[in-house]
């Protein structure tokens, strides 16, 4: 009697191993993987931190110091609690440049944002060469430094031999020949309003420009067939594909004006009598210029709160606009 038995199979075997961690654990790969983007951003984390956190609470801890040049000299620690908060909340001055800086920021952005616009809504008209040519003059003006830029613009305003009051001269202004641009508030404000408009246009109008390519050409054509005008067609099609980028550069804007430094200083250091000092220069020559260091500390993280509480009421107007429109 013969009993055939079933050959086990030749090829090679399938092996099936079980996980024995269960359905819900999770493999040590995708782990990796989920702390992959929390690694990467670690470098950039790690930079703010070193470069912006530890300045930061360096000045907080300055506010509270009653710090002059003989206790720096002495290296002597004096604290004072809040009575440089209480100084400077207390004093007109405080005040009047807060409402300057607050006013002299409206003025730049709503000019930067307007101009910046009319540039960016050209670009999207130019032809090919002319938009290039544009856009690397906008790109070159972008790019200059601030204080190169500033000197600049000394130069062009000089009183003796500024290009401006020549000019204005040449023009019929005779009385404009000898002109000092930084003698008056207001001349000087028009002055650094000029170059920091000038400054912030390119920004501006590349970031509506860049944003006009995103909208469909097909929207202007069944608004066309509609029978919209250019004017009618702006309102309808371009502008709320552009009110978004119009949101977030007004908010970049007035961080960026809001905290224009080296313009105001360089053009007249203040001046004249101090009636051009914005908050960040107010704490400058407090600090710096009176060695004070404590009071333009506490000016410092006071010019802080300011722009926070400025910034958080424009965001909470933008995002009740946005629940207004769904």
């Amino acid at each position: 009697m013969t009993v055939q038995t079933e050959r086990p199979p030749s090829g090679p075997v399938d092996v099936t191993k079980v996980d024995q961690r269960g359905p819900g654990a999770q493999r040590p790969a995708s782990r990796a993987g989920a702390l992959a983007p929390y690694l990467l951003l670690l470098p950039a984390c790690a930079a703010t931190v070193l470069l912006l956190g530890w300045p930061l609470l360096k000045d907080l801890l300055l506010s509270f110091q009653n710090l002059n040049m003989g206790q720096l000299i002495q290296h002597v620690t004096e604290w004072n609690g809040i009575d440089n908060y209480k100084q400077a909340l207390t004093g007109e001055d405080f005040w009047r440049v807060t409402g300057r800086s607050i006013l002299f920021t409206a003025v730049n952005v709503v000019l930067t944002m307007l101009l910046g616009a009319l540039v960016g809504l050209l670009l999207a008209r130019l032809g090919k060469r002319m938009r290039v040519t544009l856009l690397i003059g906008l790109v070159l003006a972008w790019a200059m430094p601030v204080v190169a830029a500033t000197t600049v613009y000394q130069w062009l305003f000089a009183q003796r031999f500024g290009v401006v009051n020549w000019v204005l001269d040449k023009l019929g202004w005779h009385s404009m020949a000898d002109y000092s641009w930084t003698s008056s508030q207001l001349s000087t404000f028009f002055v650094v309003t000029v170059l920091i408009v000038w400054q912030s246009i390119p920004f501006v109008a590349i970031n509506l420009y860049a944003a006009t390519t995103t909208i469909p050409g097909e929207l202007y054509e069944a608004a066309a067939l509609d029978g919209a005008g250019a004017w009618k067609s702006f309102t309808t099609v371009t502008l709320p594909f552009l009110r978004p980028f119009l949101y977030a550069t007004t908010f970049l804007e007035v961080i960026w004006i809001f905290k224009a430094f080296v313009q105001v200083f360089t053009i007249n250091g203040g001046g004249p009598d101090r009636l051009t000092e914005i908050l960040p220069v107010y704490a400058y020559i407090e600090g710096v210029g009176n060695q004070h260091y404590g009071m333009g500390a506490a000016i410092a993280v006071l010019t802080i709160l300011i722009l926070l509480v400025i910034t958080a009421y424009y965001l909470r107007i933008v995002l009740k606009q946005e629940e207004d429109e769904l």
